[in-house]
């Protein structure tokens, strides 16, 4: 992680000069700013590698820079909230974020959690890389898969609704696979946290949620059906 890049936008001194030195220590380059306006230049000039947001920042907020720079990368986004059960939490995930950490945050969870990210977003592949056919969808050589007029490429990481392109984010790349991979099986939040976030304890399943929203809008609505009380499955 020695050249990894971290843009962190938030307003308290404190709490921007402790956690910069403290992922210096851990080996990341750093750049941190104390407002949106000034987060969005410095996105635009350092293409960072990871951004840290936190929600309540001056100048432009950080579920708007979110979305500002979701409408221009799919560089992994952590928002930063002070209060787990704040509506911002949803807001800045729908915005576009990977995912979340409550303020105040430990240095090693911080840490553990930037690396999981990018862990995934180093490795979007291979969730559904072999698997064969059933009746809720089909594997055509070279690693197509095929559910309806939805066409996964496990190998190429493109996705196709009825021939047109569908923009995925890593993240939301790994949900679909992940689906992909099990047609019809019904896949629990929890074992979608461990398997697409990489967690090794327990999660917000909020982020689970939104993200399978997020999806749904870019593949069609009825094609992630919510098995209540269980989790979610992909139909053929």
């Amino acid at each position: 992680m020695a050249d990894t890049h971290v843009l962190f936008v938030e307003d308290d001194d404190v709490i921007r000069e402790a956690t910069q030195l403290a992922l210096e220590r851990d080996g990341f380059v750093v750049t941190a700013v104390p407002d949106g306006l000034q987060g969005l230049e410095r996105f635009r000039e350092r293409h960072p590698d990871i951004a840290l947001l936190d929600v309540m920042v001056p100048g432009l907020d950080g579920v708007s820079l979110c979305r500002r720079i979701r409408d221009e990368s799919t560089v992994p986004v952590i928002m930063l909230s002070a209060r787990a059960d704040s509506i911002d939490v949803v807001l800045g995930l729908e915005a576009g974020a990977d995912d979340y950490v409550t303020k105040p945050f430990d240095g090693a969870v911080l840490v553990a959690r930037i690396r999981a990210v990018l862990r995934r977003f180093g490795h979007a592949s291979g969730a559904a890389g072999s698997g064969g056919a059933d009746e809720h969808g089909g594997i055509e050589g070279g690693g197509l898969l095929r559910f309806g007029d939805l066409e996964v490429d496990t190998e190429g990481m493109e996705v196709r609704k009825g021939g047109a392109p569908v923009a995925l984010t890593p993240t939301e790349m790994r949900l679909l696979l992940e689906f992909s991979s099990a047609p019809g099986t019904v896949l629990s939040r929890d074992r979608l946290l461990e398997r697409v976030w990489d967690y090794g304890w327990g999660g917000d399943t909020r982020v689970v949620d939104v993200h399978v929203q997020r999806l749904r809008g870019k593949i069609g609505q009825d094609r992630i059906e919510t098995v209540r009380g269980f989790g979610y499955k992909l139909r053929g």
